[in-house]
């Protein structure tokens, strides 16, 4: 496995590429994926926290900054922010890769809702593996696209719980938990 960080030295943000491809190598180890390539292009020149993934050889995955940022130390990376921001984008590029969720819209097609559940999948699954992550963040998320509804949670649960679901348990999952009306 190669793993890249561009740029590879930082101008903007305090942050440390070794740092980054650390983590990166350590989650392609964890998650099964280390015969795969991958290049992690950084974008320093904004705090938003978006990160989109390209699959090819390698696999490029394209960071905002905001996405590795501490959020309580600004323009400074936070390890437990790159483990999550790659992790779940890594464990995304991983389903489509499994042959399960090969009916699962293109990433830019998928509805706010979708993308909380596949969310809630990936960092559920991180979770597991030991991974910090902060699970009332994420529950937060799906029931602001799903309902604040008992329904919703019970889905969450199971999405948060689950290790080999298909797209189509997926998004029946999600359709469910956002078909139900809240309670009166």
């Amino acid at each position: 496995m190669a793993v890249t960080v561009v740029p590879d030295q930082f101008a903007m943000v305090l942050f440390d590429p070794g740092a980054i491809r650390t983590c990166a190598e350590a989650l392609l180890d964890r998650l099964g994926m280390a015969d795969r390539d991958l290049q992690i292009e950084v974008d320093e020149t904004t705090p938003i926290a978006r990160v989109q993934s390209e699959l090819g050889d390698p696999i490029v995955v394209r960071a905002e900054s905001g996405a590795f940022e501490d959020t309580r130390r600004p323009r400074q990376l936070s390890e437990v922010a790159v483990n999550t921001a790659l992790g779940r984008t890594l464990l995304r590029v991983r389903d489509r890769l499994s042959g399960r969720f090969d009916d699962a819209p293109p990433d830019p097609e998928l509805t706010l809702a979708q993308v909380a559940a596949w969310d809630t999948y990936a960092v559920g699954r991180l979770a597991r593996l030991g991974y910090p992550v902060h699970q009332p963040r994420w529950i937060y998320n799906f029931r602001n696209r799903h309902g604040f509804t008992d329904h919703a949670d019970d889905a969450f649960a199971r999405i948060w719980e689950a290790d080999d679901l298909s797209w189509e348990d997926l998004s029946a999952l999600s359709d469910g938990a956002a078909a139900t009306p809240a309670a009166v």
